[in-house]
């Protein structure tokens, strides 16, 4: 089949289907690394990282700092976001995604070979440390290359289902890490899974980076990127540039009769710069903020503070994440039908109304009521998001900018939310003793994204060649 994807211009080669499919399964792919190795290194962290690498401090002291630990990739995701946002925008998506999933896979792989405390001494969180800040330099702008170039090759009318399609890629990773993870922890005894069983995801997470790379070799670069304006032999051209060719065009036409390009290229460089991005990301603070509390932080609190069994908290995730595979494209088919706006103001409003009874069903201590809590909790307040983000912040940037506006949106967020969430909630409940905090926590993150989602313009089906924000 060799249907068109985006109509071709004298500098534009037709992109075909097949090349869509190589796109989704390459965005597919490298997303599904990126949250396979987060999450490997969260549940980790909830799970065995205290008793590894901080084993000299009380349980909920080491819970604290293995969640520090965790939260500093968040920081180096958010220098990953700026330097290869910026290489995407200016010399093309694809040769961006090849060096940020080297990064990942390499570092990934290298934290199952880490000596522990016992071996090391202070060392060992050094290092894992270190490793965590390569890890997320390379992921912060992984997830979004892979929404933008997805997005930019999706038809405007099939664009939230297929872009989609990088969410279920971080469902994928999810699903991936926590059978892992459940798996090792059903299995294997204490003493197994401390001395050598927690080292086994991370030495797989290397076949799937293999992998990625040699999907993505064959990569044509997205169309969008060759249409834009700015674009000369492949690179976009400075602000000083773009400048000098709106002003030389402008003394030579009379304005009534002035090129479209040329006054495409005006709107880009004389809008003013940051509602867009501020909408934005609110819209990320939902997803953001309870998927640390949710997939991080919950797992760990139902293993050392509830004291169950660690196997509940993975298989509710597991279970949540299957399911997930079913939620993702149902949210990004509505979202095509009903607009992105409505979604958003429908998931976030149900998420906030359901934080109480979440909480309520998890301390209940029925492994039951905490597994249906986490699932649709999981798919509710997260997944479901999560689809709609991933369309919708491609669609509120200008190309000249999308791909460094939208790592930034959601590394920030990452940063505000997912990493600092979890260690924030730790120690509030710590603190109180309490799980109110957490519900608590739950409904600000769902009523930031619902205010911004009210005053955001609808965007569905959005020109992605034009170089202006939609805001």
């Amino acid at each position: 089949m060799t249907e068109s994807i985006a109509p071709p211009t004298a500098t534009t080669e037709t992109r075909t289907t097949r090349d869509l499919a190589k796109v989704a399964v390459s965005g597919w792919l490298g997303t599904a690394m990126e949250f396979m190795d987060f999450q490997l290194y969260s549940l980790a962290a909830a799970i065995v990282f205290n008793k590894i690498f901080f084993p000299d401090v009380s349980p909920v002291i080491g819970l604290i700092a293995a969640m520090a630990t965790y939260g500093v990739g968040y920081v180096a995701r958010l220098v990953g976001a700026v330097y290869f946002g910026r290489m995407g925008d200016r010399i093309g998506r694809k040769k961006v995604l090849f060096i940020t999933i080297a990064l990942m896979g390499a570092s990934t792989t290298l934290i199952g070979v880490l000596p522990t405390y016992a071996m090391v001494g202070i060392w060992a969180p050094i290092l894992l440390v270190a490793l965590r800040l390569i890890q997320g330099f390379g992921a912060g702008a992984e997830i979004a290359g892979a929404t933008v170039m997805l997005a930019e090759y999706a038809p405007a009318r099939r664009r939230g289902l297929i872009s989609s399609l990088v969410c279920l890629g971080t469902n994928s990773g999810t699903l991936a890490a926590s059978a892992l993870w459940a798996i090792l922890v059903a299995v294997l005894s204490e003493d197994q899974l401390l001395t050598w069983g927690w080292r086994l995801p991370f030495l797989a997470s290397f076949l799937l980076m293999i992998f990625a790379v040699w999907v993505r070799r064959s990569l044509k670069e997205s169309p969008v990127f060759e249409q834009r304006e700015d674009v000369v032999d492949g690179v976009a051209l400075a602000k000083s540039d773009l400048a000098a060719e709106a002003n030389s065009a402008n003394e030579a036409d009379q304005p009534k009769h002035k090129p479209q390009s040329t006054s495409t290229i005006e709107a880009a460089l004389h809008q003013r710069k940051g509602k867009s991005f501020l909408i934005a990301l609110g819209l990320r603070f939902g997803q953001a903020g309870n998927s640390g509390l949710i997939q991080t932080f919950l797992i760990g609190y139902l293993a050392t503070v509830l004291l169950m069994d660690k196997s509940v908290g993975t298989t509710a995730i597991m279970i949540g994440s299957i399911i997930g595979f079913a939620t993702i494209p149902l949210i990004g088919v509505l979202g095509d039908r009903f607009g992105r706006r409505p979604l958003y103001i429908i998931l976030s409003s149900a998420t906030a109304v359901f934080a109480i009874p979440m909480m309520l069903m998890v301390t209940s201590g029925n492994p039951t009521l905490v597994t249906i809590a986490v699932v649709a909790g999981l798919n509710l307040g997260v997944l479901s998001l999560f689809s709609m983000e991933s369309v919708t912040m491609a669609e509120f940037f200008g190309a000249r900018t999308r791909f460094t506006q939208l790592a930034l949106a959601k590394e920030i967020g990452g940063i505000l939310a997912t990493a600092i969430g979890p260690i924030l909630a730790a120690t509030l409940t710590a603190v109180t003793g309490h799980w109110w905090p957490l519900a608590a926590m739950l409904i600000g993150y769902s009523l930031i994204t619902l205010i911004s989602a009210a005053v955001g313009p609808e965007v569905r089906g959005r020109d992605l060649v034009r170089l202006e924000d939609a805001a």
